[in-house]
């Protein structure tokens, strides 16, 4: 895959009145907006270039991404949105303009095409605020997380989705994004990536979607089968209920992706549509692939999928699950050349490629990851959520992180954090308590021997007084202590391990909770 420098051709100054305003200098030379080049079926019909050969600008709030976008000579004049910080409710306001639509409540990519919108130096992070796409085309978002998007409770966003595009969207890449809720739909949450109402030719790639009770959906009715052309690879589907996605009508290209602890079911083809599913890892979860919850069939087409602890519930009326023995229902062709990892190494290539801020690495096609190193945040404007770059991390052990297979649960979590953070192999995310206090846990469905952890904070968190190891299968203490960092005691074979924190300054931040054998 090509790799093409960007170059930040603009400024933005402050007015008279104080209010941010966009200045965009000329483009003395055309660059690619985009690390890399879009494929599956976004590079298709035409193909996908965002902001190709247009200005490039900089924001660092939801009222300045808007501005740019009603900035420009008209709403198809190619621009790129270089992000960074957090864009939330307080700094998104909407801005007026012959090109563009915008609201208050969401970024609103409304009517316009040929964008990038593309995530730089310590991260971009939607908090609470989603991105929304409708009547518009050539779209790029790239290196950006999105959490915690409501559809009821305080504040609502783009109908609790955290990527939604709807009404003739065509030809959106998505990749290397983290799109995060903290629940399902009792919670206030919706879906994590929903497209509908005649949206096609979109590729999801190297992205996480995590923590949430809905995946995604390509349909919102049965009647809503004008949706096609969807390709889903190297992306992570980690402890979600259903949705990964569900296909209502139209093709879906599906490979290379790491299902793990799908509760109710994953993959959901109904209504027709027809999914080609291979090489992908199912991982400790229910009803990977099928016709869930209709009488409407959809099909697929399977091979070389590895499933790993995976149970599925008897055929019914509405339940037609695709295994224990998977055999495919239909074929289908797609219009793109493309490279397969092999099944089994999917787990290992996926956690180093995937997610925003990791790098924008890709695969080789060959079980290995290539790419840029990891980004690195700015030292002097750090992102609360990245870890201090001026503190080194402390010493890894060495061997197998045995939280990357177990789940994570907790006594409690301040808003906006997760348990399952503590356990997704990224720096750039964290858990913290509801309060000064409080207790995380890895845990394993078999007994899994451990004789050391390793606890990673993020910066902004309280500093830790007072700790306990303990082994949450018999309440036996293994270790106390204070601060962070390797912590080595009896190896002991258990099923949870907890970390206890008893005392602290305020809320510790805990970026990860790494467990191994010795």
């Amino acid at each position: 895959m090509r790799r093409t420098a960007k170059r930040a051709l603009a400024a933005l100054a402050t007015g008279a009145a104080g209010a941010a305003v966009v200045i965009a200098l000329p483009l003395p030379q055309a660059s690619a907006a985009a690390v890399g080049t879009a494929d599956g079926f976004a590079s298709a019909n035409g193909g996908t270039t965002g902001g190709n050969g247009g200005a490039t600008v900089r924001a660092t709030t939801g009222t300045q991404i808007h501005q740019a976008l009603c900035g420009r000579a008209s709403s198809s004049t190619p621009i790129t949105i270089e992000v960074s910080g957090t864009i939330n409710h307080g700094n998104t306001t909407k801005v007026s303009g012959s090109s563009c639509n915008t609201a208050a409540d969401k970024i609103e990519l409304k009517e316009i095409s040929n964008v990038t919108i593309i995530g730089v130096g310590g991260g971009a992070v939607f908090d609470q605020l989603g991105i929304h796409l409708r009547d518009s085309s050539n779209i790029i978002i790239q290196n950006v997380t999105v959490r915690n998007v409501k559809k009821s409770g305080s504040p609502t966003s783009n109908g609790g989705d955290a990527i939604g595009m709807e009404s003739t969207v065509r030809n959106v890449w998505v990749d290397h994004v983290t799109l995060e809720a903290s629940g399902g739909e009792s919670e206030g949450f919706d879906g994590l990536f929903d497209m509908k109402d005649d949206t096609e030719y979109v590729t999801l790639s190297y992205s996480i979607l995590r923590n949430s009770g809905r995946g995604g959906l390509i349909g919102s009715s049965e009647s809503d089968t004008g949706n096609s052309f969807i390709t889903f690879h190297h992306n992570r589907y980690e402890n979600i209920d259903s949705r990964t996605p569900l296909l209502r009508g139209g093709v879906a290209h599906i490979y290379n992706n790491h299902y793990l602890q799908l509760h109710e079911s994953g993959i959901n083809s109904r209504a027709g549509a027809r999914a080609k599913v291979e090489n992908n890892y199912f991982e400790d979860s229910k009803d990977v692939l099928g016709t869930f919850y209709t009488d409407q069939a959809g099909y697929w087409q399977v091979a070389g999928n590895v499933l790993d602890n995976v149970t599925w519930s008897s055929p019914g009326t509405d339940n037609n699950p695709a295994g224990p023995n998977l055999t495919s229902t239909t074929s289908v062709s797609v219009p793109y050349s493309y490279r397969l990892d092999g099944g089994s190494c999917v787990p290992d290539v996926v956690r180093q490629t995937a997610g925003a801020n990791t790098g924008i690495r890709t695969s080789t096609g060959s079980c290995s990851p290539t790419g840029p190193s990891p980004t690195t945040p700015n030292p002097t404007t750090p992102n609360p959520t990245t870890p201090n770059p001026t503190t080194p991390p402390p010493t890894q052990p060495g061997g197998t992180n045995l939280s990357l297979a177990g789940g994570a649960d907790g006594s409690s979590k301040a808003s906006g954090t997760s348990y399952g953070n503590v356990k997704d192999g990224s720096l750039s995310t964290y858990w913290s308590p509801a309060g000064a206090t409080g207790s995380i846990s890895v845990k394993w469905s078999a007994a899994t021997t451990v004789g050391r952890v390793n606890i990673r904070e993020a910066s902004g968190g309280g500093s830790i007084s007072a700790y306990r190891i303990v082994n949450a299968d018999t309440g036996a203490v293994l270790k106390t202590g204070s601060g962070s960092g390797a912590i080595s005691f009896t190896a002991t074979a258990l099923k949870k391990v907890t970390f206890e924190i008893t005392g602290a300054s305020s809320a510790p931040r805990i970026a990860e909770f790494e467990t191994y054998a010795s």
